[in-house]
């Protein structure tokens, strides 16, 4: 009888969380596509993605930064047991501006589109899961 009413309470302590959070819009990889270093006025790049996260001077060139940021956690609480996940990706784009504020060239990783909500046994590294959300995101433009 001790049993049944252990195990019974154990299972009315079992609950879960999910958790997000967003640090900055991901950043739209259309509008990316659309600028053609040697021709995109830094002007432009501001009025497509907005005040950017960082501008560094590198002599009378510029570098500008944005970035985004999105988490997703989960956790299973099981009494005095208790399991958890995070996975943070991140959106980073740097753009490099001559002394004319033209575009020279940029470089950028966006992977805010392939976070997932698991727990510590679960990949969230599989390839068919990102074909899937890049995919989606390509459609999108974010």
């Amino acid at each position: 009888m001790l049993r049944r009413t252990s195990a019974a309470s154990l299972l009315l302590l079992a609950s879960c969380a999910l958790g997000r959070q967003d640090v900055n819009e991901p950043i739209d990889g259309a509008a990316l596509r659309a600028f053609q270093p040697g021709a995109t006025k830094a002007a432009e790049v501001v009025a497509a993605l907005g005040a950017p996260t960082e501008v560094v001077q590198l002599g009378r060139r510029s570098a500008y930064r944005y970035d985004a940021t999105r988490t997703k956690s989960s956790a299973l609480f099981l009494g005095v047991i208790n399991f958890g996940n995070q996975d943070a990706r991140q959106d980073r784009v740097w753009l490099f501006f001559d002394d004319k504020d033209v575009l020279l060239h940029y470089g950028a990783t966006l992977s805010t589109h392939r976070t997932q909500y698991a727990l510590p046994w679960e990949d969230v590294h599989e390839p068919e899961d990102h074909a899937a959300r890049d995919a989606k995101r390509a459609e999108s433009g974010r």
